[in-house]
């Protein structure tokens, strides 16, 4: 076969590797993320990487000139280094979907992470005015024990006592509030196999009670001890239940509203993108547990410190939110 037929016969070809090449240098994850090119899969590489270098050799095996063996040569080069490079280690990969990839991926569900996050803040802010309105409806929530023990724990009298707390070592409410967290990001995340309606009722119900407890404080003069808990933990910690939410209403949409998929396939795959989601979720609850146990518990700390270092965190948390990833943004899909 003369060169030029040859080079004619196999360009395309060629072009497609190379362009599959130059995803994986711009982005690891690139050309996983873009699902292919023009029809080509990344389960086709390695057979084509054989192709190429069985054209290399044909070509040196007939004299074809330098200018076609050395670009075949390059290519085989990078081909070897990207097929064949190790793995890189877990704990890259776990900061690598911590960083981007979930981010990337909580934003590709923004319509149920709005819905989500409305129904969340709506129902708090409802409640806390509807309590500030008329007192006498916190009783309807909670019976007189808990009341008392909600206002012990931010009693203003006592500046010296931990936030949030009767007793316990921050260790020992260290574990708590994971158990406690994770329980709650859980339950959201499950309600969505009841079409959704369960992450709907266990979003509303959270924000029901944090209004009406911190309307309730707030009314008897123990607002300042509370907000001055909360604000440390809370971003972390409501941003991860509100995205847990957003996990179960995917689940849900995905049971109800199936499109062309069979219900089963549907919902597998909102099973995998809310279970990817819980991950993230529960790195977040361990965070806001942390902060939670050993900072947001000091009553010793002036409010206004509180408040800066929960407005720093809220900016870090929607920033990483709303901006980590987004150079990955235009290869495709989060995976």
């Amino acid at each position: 076969m003369r060169q030029a037929h040859f080079v004619a016969r196999h360009e395309r070809e060629w072009e497609q590797f190379a362009h599959w090449l130059d995803k994986r240098a711009d982005s690891p994850r690139g050309a996983r993320a873009e699902r292919g090119w023009q029809g080509l899969r990344d389960e086709d590489m390695p057979a084509r990487y054989r192709r190429l270098c069985q054209q290399l050799a044909l070509a040196r095996r007939r004299g074809y000139s330098p200018v076609v063996t050395a670009r075949l040569q390059e290519l085989m080069q990078r081909g070897h280094n990207a097929l064949y490079r190790p793995a890189p280690p877990r704990w890259r990969r776990a900061l690598e979907f911590l960083v981007a990839d979930f981010p990337r991926l909580v934003r590709a569900q923004r319509g149920c992470l709005w819905v989500s996050a409305a129904l969340f803040v709506l129902s708090t802010v409802a409640m806390y005015c509807a309590v500030r309105w008329r007192p006498e409806l916190v009783h309807s929530l909670f019976d007189p024990r808990q009341l008392a023990q909600f206002e012990s724990m931010y009693d203003p009298a006592a500046p010296g006592a931990k936030l949030g707390r009767d007793s316990g070592s921050d260790l020992a409410m260290f574990g708590y509030y994971i158990a406690n967290n994770i329980g709650i990001g859980f339950r959201t995340f499950a309600g969505g196999l009841l079409a959704g309606v369960g992450s709907l009722l266990v979003l509303v119900s959270n924000g029901v009670i944090m209004g009406a407890v911190a309307a309730h404080l707030q009314g008897i003069g123990h607002g300042g001890p509370f907000w001055r808990f909360v604000v440390g933990h809370s971003a972390p910690e409501l941003s991860a239940i509100v995205v847990a939410g957003t996990a179960g209403l995917r689940l849900g949409l995905d049971l109800v509203a199936p499109g062309r998929r069979s219900r089963l396939d549907a919902l597998v795959e909102g099973g995998k993108v809310g279970g990817k989601l819980c991950l993230g979720v529960l790195a977040m609850l361990l965070f806001a547990a942390f902060v939670e146990a050993f900072w947001s518990s000091i009553g010793s700390i002036p409010g206004p410190v509180k408040f800066a270092v929960g407005g720093l965190l809220w900016a870090l948390v929607l920033g990483w939110l709303g901006w980590a990833g987004r150079g990955k943004d235009r290869e495709g899909p989060a995976p």
